[in-house]
């Protein structure tokens, strides 16, 4: 019983400063979720929240979908699968534990994404996206090489799937931090 209590006020406490948190404050807090403008504002919008999963329903139907123009700009951020983001911003640090999986020293999986993302890259005129928390490298490859087959108007869906899917699990991450 008292664990649960201890969890209720944890959440309330949560709710309460991502309630109040200044719009400017909370904008940055979540652009490394994905920087989409209208997604952060239209969470920021719904402000106050009464429970903690409304702020991901809103999230999530925010996202629900994202425009051509925000894909694109959303994959300006987002690093070949398999490398890494510089630096030591947030965004980095998520994009980092999202693909921990995927050991840089495994040199034929480095090699084989290396290969995958250049053909990706050569047919779809964009980097390889998606997303790899949970996902083993062999996972990751073989959806790589799936979706080469797909159709562009096919593949800009699941993109833009894979950019909800992110957003959301980075979400979490924030809204939990």
């Amino acid at each position: 019983m008292d664990a649960s209590i201890n969890r209720k006020d944890q959440l309330a406490m949560l709710l309460n400063e991502f309630n109040e948190t200044p719009e400017i404050n909370l904008a940055a807090a979540l652009r490394p979720c994905i920087d989409v403008e209208r997604w952060i504002q239209e969470i920021i919008d719904a402000r106050p929240y009464a429970a903690v999963e409304e702020i991901f329903k809103t999230a999530n139907d925010a996202a629900a979908p994202f425009t051509a123009e925000e894909v694109n700009s959303a994959l300006a951020h987002h690093p070949r699968i398999g490398e890494r983001l510089s630096g030591a911003s947030t965004e980095a640090a998520l994009s980092s534990a999202e693909q921990s999986t995927i050991d840089p020293a495994d040199t034929m999986t480095a090699a084989a994404l290396r290969s995958g993302n250049v053909a990706y890259e050569e047919k779809f005129g964009q980097v390889f996206l998606i997303r790899a928390l949970g996902r083993s490298p062999e996972e990751i490859l073989s959806a790589l090489h799936e979706r080469l087959e797909n159709p562009p108007h096919t593949e800009r869906l699941i993109i833009a799937e894979q950019l909800r899917e992110i957003a959301l699990l980075r979400l979490k991450a924030v809204v939990n931090a």
